[in-house]
């Protein structure tokens, strides 16, 4: 029952070519039935190539998905490259239109859904193109080309090593792409804070330190990647030592000019760089921030109402932070208090390798014990195994404090739970328990292994990406640990509520700085005043918040969402009411809008309740 009617063969020459399909003319089918499965057997092959003609554009995010077809190409960084993925996403958006909505299953549905959403949301992204920073101090092209290559890029033959040195031998022309995108945005007026150029200079050079790019005895960190990998291989030496021949040449003539170049460019930029913070800066930047506050919440909030909502959470954490003060003894008021769980030596570990190992090692043990309780409340867990990790000290001065990675589909790579230990005052014990829940079990971990594991939904529904409830999801689970009866140190428990404020003030000086013209100071402020967290650490998060407007506010307002659902549940449901069956309800679909997950939430509960 499509609107217009095509057979399968017809559907896919149409998805090969681009274009929305065309009337087609089929035999009446046999019986309704029939014409039902059939419409959905095409939706669902729709899906697949048209995630595959996606990926086609995007070798890095195929590779990532396990596919290695393209491991040797970088993604184009032009005008017209975008051009070709806003025209296939257009395509597509009209071919998904020709299928019959309410002949769909009730899982299909949800992927049209979910397919039109991201689509759309694409679509409208487009005008914003040249907006944000492509290199900055939290992620970028600096960073991420050996991040790619060392965690991602897999050389088990010698075709992977000729496309791992293929790969090096065009970071250049990749390069000067990215010079000439920084330079078109600059003059359009879209330009890095003045703070973040010393961070992505300084990444750069770390790239191009060490051997073959000067007379060091230790091999850059590049090098080394590709010698040890290829050491691994069942090859001759004679080829072995030509491969690793061909990198140094590719590393010397390619990447240290590509490199150069960039840091050259970035120090131009800086000398014209300003200390305007916020996105208001930009061309339409009221438009552009309220754009990114709905890509990021999936809610129509406006920027008063997200700031509105900090402060009453803030209010609200601060007084159950004082229950902890008197449930320890402490005497004083509530910024003595964070002044003695910031400066006390009690609450860190030595910044010594001994040190960083212990905090590794104690953010295992805490995985562990909650693996233990984690049947009591889930049914639906990933199979992918999961891993904890210091930062890698090339990435560890520009890289967040802790963050997941997700596993490789195909089971080659674990999910990474990344803390950056960079200088363990940045990390206090009383927050770790909290962070691993978050970041590792039974948060990211789950919530983005199970989505990529899940049967029968098509990858793109798999990997999308909705930070609200991605990340809402995290910060739930922080809480969610109290709930499991974690948290039997009351400092561990004031960590968790200090993350939460943390999330909390998100709300303030992210709307703070992007709508209401905070400067960088005025939110560094704010945040020292009301959370417990090193100076350090203030100054990281503002800086982050600054060159990623609006992702900041998903978490609070994901986790709010998710609280008042299971509220809502509890509330209707009395004791019928099932953690493992609400837990199940949240992550079966993988990421959706937090609209589409009160759907699914309600109709659960209705579910429950006509079965009594």
């Amino acid at each position: 029952m499509l609107r217009q009617t095509v057979s399968s063969f017809a559907l896919l020459l149409a998805l090969g070519a681009c274009e929305p399909a065309k009337e087609a003319k089929q035999e009446a089918p046999a019986s309704a039935a029939e014409s039902v499965q059939e419409v959905n057997a095409a939706i669902t092959a729709f899906f697949d190539e048209a995630m595959k003609a996606r990926l086609a554009l995007n070798p890095l995010q195929a590779e990532r998905l396990g596919d290695n077809s393209n491991n040797d190409k970088w993604p184009q960084l032009t005008d017209e490259a975008a051009d070709e993925q806003l025209q296939l996403i257009k395509d597509q958006l009209a071919t998904l239109k020709t299928f019959d909505f309410e002949a769909l299953n009730d899982a299909n549905k949800l992927s049209y859904r979910i397919f039109k959403i991201t689509a759309e949301r694409s679509i409208a992204n487009d005008q914003w193109r040249d907006h944000g920073y492509p290199v900055n101090q939290m992620f970028g092209w600096q960073t991420g080309i050996p991040t790619h290559l060392m965690t991602v890029h897999k050389i088990t033959g010698v075709a992977d090593a000729e496309a791992y040195i293929t790969r090096l031998d065009t970071i250049d022309d990749l390069m000067g792409q990215l010079v000439a995108n920084l330079q078109k945005r600059a003059a359009m007026g879209v330009q890095a804070p003045k703070f973040v150029y010393p961070y992505v200079i300084g990444a750069s050079a770390n790239v191009v330190k060490g051997a073959p790019f000067d007379d060091s005895e230790n091999d850059s960190i590049l090098f080394a990647d590709f010698k040890k990998k290829v050491e691994l291989l069942d090859i001759d030496e004679a080829t072995q030592d030509d491969l690793v021949a061909r990198a140094r040449a590719a590393l010397v003539n390619s990447v240290k000019p590509g490199y150069e170049a960039l840091i050259a460019s970035l120090g131009e930029l800086e000398k014209t760089a300003t200390t305007d913070d916020g996105a208001w800066k930009f061309p339409d930047g009221e438009a552009y921030y309220a754009q990114a506050l709905k890509n990021n919440t999936t809610t129509d909030m406006s920027a008063d109402e997200i700031h509105n909502v900090g402060l009453e959470n803030v209010e609200r954490i601060h007084s159950a932070m004082r229950d902890i003060m008197k449930k320890v003894g402490f005497e004083g008021t509530l910024q003595e208090f964070f002044a003695f769980t910031r400066d006390d030596s009690q609450f860190y570990y030595p910044n010594t390798e001994e040190g960083k190992a212990a905090y590794l090692q104690q953010a295992r043990d805490i995985i562990d014990n909650m693996r233990g309780k984690v049947p009591e409340f889930f049914n639906l867990m990933p199979k992918a195994p999961m891993d904890v990790r210091a930062v890698e000290k090339f990435r560890e001065n520009s890289a967040g404090k802790a963050f997941y990675q997700r596993p490789a589909p195909d089971g080659s790579r674990p999910g990474i739970f990344y803390a950056n230990l960079r200088d363990t005052t940045f990390m206090p014990i009383y927050q770790l328990e909290a962070l691993a829940y978050h970041e590792g079990i039974p948060g990211h971990h789950f919530q983005i292994a199970i989505s990529q594991e899940l049967e029968g939904v098509p990858l793109f529904q798999r990997i999308a990406r909705f930070t609200a409830f991605s990340e809402g999801w995290g910060l739930y689970t922080e809480e969610l640990g109290k709930d499991m009866g974690f948290y039997e140190d009351p400092y561990s428990d004031f960590g968790r509520l200090a993350m939460e404020l943390w999330r909390a003030c998100r709300l303030v000086v992210d709307t703070g700085l992007h709508a209401k013209k905070w400067t960088r100071e005025q939110a560094i402020t704010y945040l020292a005043e009301n959370t417990p967290n090193p100076h350090g650490d203030v100054v990281a998060a503002i800086e982050r918040y600054i060159v990623m407007p609006g992702q900041a506010t998903a978490y609070m307002v994901g986790k709010l969402k998710i609280m008042e659902l299971r509220q809502k549940a509890m509330d209707e449901l009395g004791d019928k009411f099932d953690w493992r069956g609400f837990h199940a309800v949240v992550l079966k679909n993988g990421a959706v809008p937090l609209s589409i997950l009160e759907e699914n939430v309600d109709a659960w509960i209705m579910g429950l309740k006509s079965n009594t």
